[in-house]
This record gives structure tokens, sequence and C-alpha cells, in this order.
């Protein structure tokens, strides 16, 4: 049976990390980072791209 993956909203993956939301979503853009967007657009974090930051 697959397992899926915790996702972080933005605010959460921010206050974990320590960085503002326009990092994340620079990193985002340039690919420095995987996010993932769900039906409703908002990007989500996985729990490994902040284990891997």
């Amino acid at each position: 049976m697959e397992q899926k993956e915790k996702l972080y909203k933005m605010k959460e993956a921010c206050k974990i990390l320590g960085l503002h939301p326009n990092t994340i979503r620079l990193w985002d853009k340039q690919g420095k980072i995987k996010v993932v967007r769900p039906q409703g657009g908002q990007r989500r974090i996985p729990e490994s791209e902040i284990n891997r930051l």
C-alpha cells in the first residue's frame, strides 16, 4: 500500500525552515526545490524537501 508523504502549507514550511515565503517562491521558480500544487493551486512543500533543506 502506497503511503502519502506529508505536505506542508507555505506558512508551516516557512516557520520550520526560518525562511520568508518569497524565498520559497523564488526557489520554486528557479527549480531549487520541488513543490506540489493541488487543485487549489497553492504551493505545498513535501516533507522530503523540508528535510533536504
